[in-house]
């Protein structure tokens, strides 16, 4: 079985290639599902009911969030209601949302998929390895095709808890840092792992917002909007080869997708 996991979606750029790529991506790398970190989908923080329509009408199956999870109010009623997006499993038990989602493919098999905020140069959260063992405890052992979105600032962290979880979880894919790594591998538990998936939004960018309103703010300290960018749009991701009886991953590579301006325009 093939799983493709998006990097951080960020704004309508981000969208935008999903809307027009996603499908042509699925053909062409014979994906069974798709996964997508689509915390900052909506105005580069958060996501909103709309966004969230416009992801599952492009062909996206399961959703994670991070840190910026409520930052659009509206999204509570979706975290709450539906089965395929999860909130961070190590916020409190009594935080609106799901710890883990477990959708079921086309093709019959059930995936688990949860996300854990990392703790160093994160916000004050439980945790993130204690969050982790709690929901894999709570599965059906029946479910063998796990997905952990480590979202974590720290390349240790996120090295640490690959291993933590190798011969537990199919694959640790880390997001946050909106920077893609290359030390996409395979441990020795068949655990396949990368630090970061990288970001689905405009490059030409600070992380996603423009360039000049992040330079003003920090070289004046004079407070601006960190506006969406909008120019060299691609998309960032990992796709994972597993074993669906099993779970144990044996193959993981990067996938990157650039948003053709004549594409774009044609939209």
């Amino acid at each position: 079985m093939r799983i493709l996991f998006i990097g951080d979606i960020v704004g309508r750029p981000g969208r935008k290639i999903i809307e027009i790529k996603l499908r042509e991506i699925v053909h062409e790398h014979a994906i069974d599902f798709v996964i997508a970190n689509a915390e900052n989908a909506a105005g580069g923080s958060g996501l909103t009911r709309d966004a969230y329509a416009s992801l599952m009408k492009s062909g996206v199956h399961a959703i994670t969030m991070g840190d910026h999870v409520y930052r659009k109010s509206d999204i509570v009623n979706i975290l709450e209601s539906c089965n395929n997006i999860v909130r961070p499993a190590n916020f409190p038990a009594s935080a609106p949302g799901k710890s883990v989602a477990i959708v079921e493919t086309l093709l019959g098999t059930q995936i688990a998929i949860l996300t854990v905020l990392g703790r160093t140069f994160m916000r004050p959260v439980d945790c993130p390895f204690g969050a982790v063992d709690r929901v894999l405890d709570s599965l059906d052992p029946t479910i063998r095709v796990i997905v952990v979105d480590m979202h974590a600032e720290a390349t240790s962290d996120k090295q640490l808890m690959a291993r933590h979880l190798d011969g537990r979880v199919t694959a640790v894919l880390g997001t946050h840092t909106h920077v893609p790594t290359a030390d996409e591998q395979i441990l020795s538990g068949g655990t396949a792992m990368i630090c970061d998936v990288g970001m689905t939004g405009p490059h030409e960018s600070i992380i996603g917002r423009r360039v000049d309103r992040v330079m003003h703010t920090t070289l004046h300290f004079v407070p601006t909007a960190f506006l969406v960018a909008s120019d060299d749009v691609r998309l960032n991701g990992a796709i994972v080869d597993c074993d669906p009886t099993t779970g144990r991953a044996h193959a993981i590579r990067r996938l990157r997708v650039d948003l053709d301006p004549l594409d774009h325009a044609e939209h």
